[in-house]
């Protein structure tokens, strides 16, 4: 048996597919449809007699050789790419589910998502219940024998609360549920759901994955019986497919993610402990630092703290805008996970559907930011942040 490559080698070489040109960079196949040497090689085609591909809506060269790799990564079966994170997400769902199911989740959710549990799914008959994903009580509480998909974020968006994942899914599987993690915050390098006892995972390739704005995707990654069964005609019929050439980005991109999401992490550390140590922070959310409330089983978790800090500005929203507008290296933009550092205000810009009590419950104040730290040199955001606040 041939020895399994490490991850690190994995995201260079895994899934990889040569055409018969022997090229050393993945092939883009930009390409809708493919030809048959007969009419009776196209009837084996789709009646899956014969191996092969279709059409780039139910399946691609490139898009699989980023499934493929994405799989090995995350230690999954199987996977399917999506055209954009929420693709994702609401793919998994609502290919598994049918009107009378109940899905339980954490309320700490990123806005859109909490949009598809509390009002999409509910138009079809589907019933959900919101719970403090941190109180394992809450959740033993609120499971139900038609309870079908257990789902939560850890650690979630904006306020990076952490949740037992391994004791989530033992509540989950006492029903027969299957437990969902949007992975996205700690990406496959630093936290790995599916070995605690998840059964799916998604992303929004967007972010890390991709690394430096350019793409949107999304992806799924569970067993292959699960896909096979539920998310794969789902999307052969209802087409949330990536295209071909966003995926290729995204296979370039996770050559580099496990160094870019380490120095991500590191960065982030240290800007956590400078803004930990300034008067014009009230507060700093950060899993690497001991000062987080979850701080032991974030890192019983998670290899590191990640690359997202949330913190709190004095003064509210009036000195938080002014602090977000003083910033020079540190761009404003909802976005995260890229090179560069990006900032955003959730009460106004990611969370702003949610009422002022539902932020209030997950911890968004008026003077919550959430910053995703890049890879410049961390004495330049140090100074970049240092002057903002000096000017709140």
């Amino acid at each position: 048996m041939t020895k399994p490559l490490r991850p690190r080698t994995q995201l260079v070489h895994g899934g990889t597919m040569r055409s018969q040109f022997g090229e050393t960079s993945e092939a883009l196949f930009l390409t809708s449809g493919y030809v048959y040497e007969t009419m009776e090689a196209a009837v084996k085609r789709f009646t899956n007699e014969e191996p092969g591909f279709i059409y780039s809506r139910f399946a691609n060269p490139t898009i699989r050789m980023f499934e493929e790799r994405m799989a090995l990564l995350e230690g999954a079966e199987d996977a399917r790419a999506t055209a954009t994170g929420m693709a994702a997400v609401t793919s998994a769902l609502l290919c598994c589910l049918k009107s009378g199911d109940h899905v339980l989740s954490s309320q700490a959710l990123f806005g859109s998502c909490r949009f598809v549990i509390e009002e999409l799914l509910p138009r079809y008959g589907i019933t959900s219940t919101l719970v403090d994903g941190r109180d394992l009580n809450a959740w033993k509480a609120a499971i139900q024998p038609n309870t079908k998909i257990v789902f939560l974020e850890s650690p979630s968006n904006p306020t990076l609360e952490i949740i037992d994942v391994r004791a989530v899914a033992e509540i989950a599987h006492s029903v027969g549920a299957l437990l969902m993690v949007d992975n996205v915050f700690a990406t496959p390098i630093l936290q790995r759901p599916l070995e605690q006892g998840a059964d799916i995972v998604v992303y929004s390739a967007t972010k890390h994955i991709d690394g430096q704005g350019r793409c949107l995707g999304g992806v799924i990654l569970s067993s292959k019986k699960w896909i096979d069964e539920n998310l794969h005609n789902f999307m052969r019929q209802t087409g949330p497919s990536i295209s071909p050439f966003n995926a290729w980005v995204m296979l370039k991109s996770l050559e580099t993610l496990d160094l870019r999401v380490r120095e991500h992490a590191r960065n982030a550390e240290i800007v956590a402990k400078f803004l930990e140590g300034h008067p014009k922070v009230a507060r700093v959310l950060y899993p690497g630092l001991k000062s987080h409330p979850q701080h032991e089983l974030a890192m019983s978790q998670m290899a590191m703290g990640g690359g997202i800090v949330a913190f709190e500005i004095r003064g509210g929203r009036e000195e938080t805008f002014r602090f977000g507008n003083a910033l020079k290296v540190i761009k404003i933009s909802n976005n995260l996970g890229d090179s560069k550092s990006l900032i955003t205000h959730p009460a106004t810009t990611t969370h702003q559907r949610l009422t002022a009590e539902q932020r209030a419950t997950v911890g968004i104040g008026e003077g919550t930011v959430r910053l995703s730290v890049g890879l410049e040199d961390v004495q330049d955001l140090i100074e970049d942040l240092d002057t903002a606040l000096t000017q709140a």
